[in-house]
């Protein structure tokens, strides 16, 4: 399951979302895994989602209650697996390049230990400090949707 293990990415290239808009910074990682760029995404959880707090909430929770429990769909309550599947929704995931695309592909929460030397780009068009709007870390929502960090008690 991607966002697991960190070992064997080197040559990767590695993206610290830390205070990057969502959507724009999943929009790019999109186009770059079709190009056939392995891409390694971390601090995951301190990405934003611009909009007011309760809206973007309400949202996600809507989502949750689509479906069966059993039978699904069934969406992600932690960081890193929204991010991934933020940016499975923006690939052709059916074509045989999207899997492949879908592959190439690292979420972490954090920063793993093994990578914790490597220098992280950051992409400048998706950056929150832009926003004049209120908006809401991916984190903070993970934890409205029922995810607890490790560490704390749940």
């Amino acid at each position: 399951m991607p966002g697991r293990e960190a070992g064997g990415l080197e040559g990767w290239t590695l993206i610290d979302a830390t205070g990057l808009i969502l959507g724009r910074m999943a929009s790019v990682v999109a186009k770059r895994l079709l190009m056939g760029e392995h891409i390694a995404i971390v601090n995951a959880e301190k990405a934003v989602i611009s909009g007011r707090r309760k809206a973007v909430v309400r949202r996600y929770k809507d989502r949750l209650r689509i479906g069966h429990y059993r039978k699904g769909p069934y969406w992600p309550r932690r960081p890193d697996r929204i991010v991934w599947r933020t940016i499975r929704g923006m690939l052709p995931r059916y074509k045989d390049k999207g899997k492949k695309a879908l592959k190439r592909l690292r979420v972490f929460i954090g920063v793993p230990e093994e990578l914790g030397g490597v220098r992280a780009e950051t992409i400048p068009d998706a950056r929150a400090d832009k926003l004049r709007c209120p908006y809401i870390t991916v984190g903070e929502l993970a934890e409205e949707l029922g995810w607890r960090p490790p560490g704390r008690g749940g």
